[in-house]
């Protein structure tokens, strides 16, 4: 059995428009890469590697909590040790926290001997997202560990269903300001008007459905969110104009990813997530914010190990 593993665990978009906290993609890159191992000293003991400034409490870095977690339900005191090597830029919005909860959770158990299933180690992640935000949210580390499309049908009991889907490209661009998910969910409405609670299920229902059946013009009349995107547009300087650049390069459909202040596209070939890269990155540039634009293929397999 292995003693020591490098994990990659990959970006991943939330909410995908109209599903706040029920629906998650991954994406092949950027991602987390992390190194774990044993140790005996029967604690857990992270080290930094990486550029951004990352806590090193057990108590207080998400992927230790998750790994914590994991092992309380093991009732297991195996220490492991680790190194962080390259992380997501914290808070760009695709779920640089949900990769490094899913890292070290996913290669715990590979050390172990795979005593839980990718599905089962969903809700271990959750507390090192609980530790992020104050919300133990799966729309991030559900793809992140199981890759593709997931819908979160219910989180008590916690209820991950796989969803397939036809080739897709996601365009994300990221503007470089910092949208912290603490900060971003308290700003969202605790009520919501019954007719928009009504679109919004429709939307979901109906994305859900053109994944499912490889339509992609009901994709496209799905990709809209009535409820969240328009509190947390305000928080990302030209969104409107943003979105707007995506549909007219022809972009399936736009909106943010995750908290923000990311912005995703997505496009049913990869010429077409090309194109709407260059309309939205003039859009930030016409402005003079930095940005970083990536265009990805939908990575159906997830977290894995690093040879």
């Amino acid at each position: 059995m292995s003693k020591n593993l490098k994990v990659f665990a990959p970006a991943t978009v939330a909410n995908v428009a109209c599903g706040f906290d029920v629906l998650g993609f991954a994406l092949h890159s950027p991602g987390d890469e992390l190194h774990i191992t044993f140790n005996d000293s029967g604690t857990l003991v992270l080290h930094n590697e990486t550029p951004y400034e990352l806590p090193l409490s057990p108590e207080k870095n998400v992927t230790a909590v998750a790994l914590q977690a994991m092992l309380d339900a093991l009732q297991s005191r195996q220490g492991f040790t680790v190194t962080f090597l390259s992380k997501i830029m914290p808070g760009s919005g695709v779920g640089s926290s949900a990769a490094s909860a899913a890292a070290g959770v996913f290669g715990a158990n590979e050390l172990l001997g795979r005593p839980f299933t990718r599905r089962q180690l969903v809700a271990f992640a959750m507390q090192g997202e609980r530790a992020a935000s104050g919300s133990a949210h799966a729309d991030n580390v559900a793809p992140a560990l199981m890759g593709g499309f997931t819908l979160i049908r219910s989180y008590t009991p916690l209820d991950v269903v796989p969803i397939p889907s036809p080739p897709v490209f996601a365009t994300v661009v990221h503007p470089q300001i910092e949208v912290r998910t603490s900060d971003s969910r308290k700003i969202l409405r605790q009520e919501v008007p019954i007719k928009k609670a009504v679109e919004q299920w429709g939307n979901v229902a109906g994305l859900v459905a053109g994944l499912f059946t490889n339509d992609y013009d009901l994709i496209s009349r799905s990709l809209h969110d009535v409820i969240v995107e328009p509190v947390r547009a305000l928080l990302i300087p030209e969104f409107y104009v943003i979105k707007q650049a995506a549909i007219d390069a022809g972009a399936l459909g736009c909106s943010i990813s995750g908290s923000g202040p990311s912005i995703f596209a997505l496009s049913s070939d990869e010429a077409t997530a090309h194109k709407v890269a260059q309309a939205m990155r003039r859009g930030f540039d016409h402005v003079g914010i930095e940005n970083h634009t990536f265009v990805s293929p939908v990575n159906k397999e997830g977290v894995r190990i690093k040879g």
